[in-house]
């Protein structure tokens, strides 16, 4: 294909985060006094900067905004970063393309000194040749445009339709729209088929093997 330079997104892409990030949730609301709902609901929070989700699926102002970041930390820098699990063929995927001369970089919203830890417990840091992450003050970069941005300016190729990026939700599709794109979404994290295919992703794959093939 035509593709030099491959951006992926994390959690619900490479790494199934989903019972870290729904735990650290859960914790959060409970400091507050606030019983969280069943964890199927909380999933939403999987993608979006916390900033945002926060804001808009509890309706917390700026400054609760702040603390409950603060309590979710609390949770998932002790437990909740340990507590997920990589999905299928990925590493075997990554050496794939790798070794077919592909330039892979880490594209997402998760604060970077998180990210980096996840990468290396899972064994995909050296898979990477750029990291692109959220600051870890969520502020400065930390939307998904940011991120893709950001890591755009780390990559040495710079023909922007020699670059692919890959993710599992809206979020990830549509930034990269933003930057003039290609993308890829698959089916096997938190986003839909309908979803992906309405955000306008390229390509739809339903596992790390059928991206292998693609590319």
């Amino acid at each position: 294909m035509k593709y030099t330079t491959v951006l992926f997104d994390l959690d619900g892409t490479l790494v199934d985060s989903g019972i870290g990030v729904t735990s650290s949730v859960a914790y959060a609301l409970e400091k507050f006094g606030i019983a969280p709902p069943p964890r199927d609901e909380l999933y939403k929070f999987i993608g979006p900067p916390l900033t945002q989700s926060f804001r808009e699926f509890c309706g917390f102002d700026d400054e609760k905004t702040t603390l409950a970041i603060k309590y979710y930390r609390e949770y998932y820098g002790e437990k909740g970063i340990l507590e997920c699990t990589m999905y299928g063929g990925v590493l075997e995927v990554l050496d794939s393309l790798k070794k077919k001369g592909y330039k892979l970089a880490l594209a997402t919203s998760k604060p970077e000194i998180y990210a980096v830890q996840v990468v290396k417990n899972k064994g995909i840091f050296p898979y990477l040749d750029y990291i692109g992450a959220a600051s870890t003050d969520e502020k400065t970069r930390a939307t998904k445009e940011a991120v893709i941005d950001y890591t755009l300016g780390l990559c040495t190729e710079k023909d922007r339709s020699k670059i692919l990026m890959v993710g599992d939700r809206h979020f990830d599709i549509n930034g990269a729209k933003e930057f003039g794109l290609d993308s890829v979404g698959v089916t096997f994290g938190y986003g839909s088929y309908e979803e992906l295919s309405s955000a306008g992703a390229a390509y739809i794959v339903n596992s790390m093997e059928e991206l292998d093939n693609l590319l």
